[in-house]
């Protein structure tokens, strides 16, 4: 089994600006590259850019190319890192996806901070999308949660499984 990880951007790959006198956090590097290597997974992978930006700023062009990224990777096995403000939106928009397991889950602060949900986020992406069927998903907050059930709490932020 191989799994693609795709990066679009959002907090979990903020970074401090490398440019002089930045103020803003800015997108680079995915944070999985860095997840991973603490981890030194057993299973193979590959590592996918579909885009770096801020959740908000993702368009609909974005999430069509996010689409044809995922059916073209020769993988049945796909997490995307998001960022948590619309993540919910991409999930929506994928969910006719039936021919492969995909995971959305991202992170309520940088992967760089000691204080991240990133490490936990993407370990309990990994595991899922091992052992899901085929769907579209959403791991955040310690549940995992069908893109036809999502819901959110939006004095926490927090993202939960609707009945």
């Amino acid at each position: 089994m191989k799994i693609a990880l795709i990066q679009t951007g959002g907090t979990i790959d903020k970074d401090y600006p490398k440019s002089t006198k930045g103020w803003a956090f800015e997108i680079h590097d995915p944070a999985f590259k860095r997840i991973l290597k603490k981890i030194n997974p057993s299973f193979e992978y590959v590592l996918l850019t579909a885009c770096k930006k801020d959740s908000l700023e993702i368009t609909e062009e974005d999430r069509s190319a996010l689409h044809g990224l995922i059916q073209e990777v020769e993988c049945d096995k796909v997490i995307v890192t998001h960022g948590t403000d619309t993540m919910a939106e991409t999930a929506a928009f994928l969910a006719n996806m039936n021919t492969k397991t995909v995971i959305i889950t991202g992170a309520m602060r940088p992967e760089r901070f000691a204080n991240t949900d990133a490490d936990v986020n993407l370990g309990m992406a990994l595991a899922a999308v091992q052992t899901l069927p085929v769907g579209i998903f959403i791991c955040m907050h310690g549940l995992v949660i069908p893109a036809n059930k999502i819901g959110r709490d939006m004095d926490t932020g927090q993202y939960l499984k609707m009945e």
